[in-house]
């Protein structure tokens, strides 16, 4: 089994930057896909940024394409979260997930999930 944890969220002007981070515990993550997916209220939670078990092949949203960067550290057992340029709608409470196949931009494809993270973006 693997138990995530978030971590990094907060409140930040427009414009400025936060790293979210999501460690895991119980088991390497090297051969899961890992995910970030977040869900503002009143919508649907939705899937921002995913990467695959060697890290090679990457997915984005469109509306954080060129901002948000995904990236994973096996030794740490860590995936991270670069967002830069935040705007007021990328408010939402974030989550990782982990499966232990391709990466996937549907929730219900992830077993494994964080507790999530606030970010709130004020203008």
């Amino acid at each position: 089994q693997v138990q995530l944890a978030e971590s990094g969220g907060g409140l930040v002007q427009a414009g400025g930057s936060l790293r979210l981070s999501c460690v895991a515990s119980g088991r390497t993550l090297r051969m899961h896909a890992l995910g970030w997916f977040r869900q503002a209220p009143g919508k649907e939670r939705e899937s921002v940024a995913a990467i695959n078990w060697n890290g090679r092949s990457t997915y984005y949203a469109d509306s954080v394409k060129g901002r948000f960067t995904i990236s994973r550290d096996d030794a740490k057992n860590t995936v991270y979260l670069q967002m830069n340029t935040l705007k007021p709608e990328d408010t939402a409470v974030y989550y990782c997930a982990a499966r232990n196949m391709e990466y996937s931009t549907f929730p219900h494809h992830y077993g494994t999930w964080g507790q999530g993270t606030q970010v709130t973006v004020s203008s």
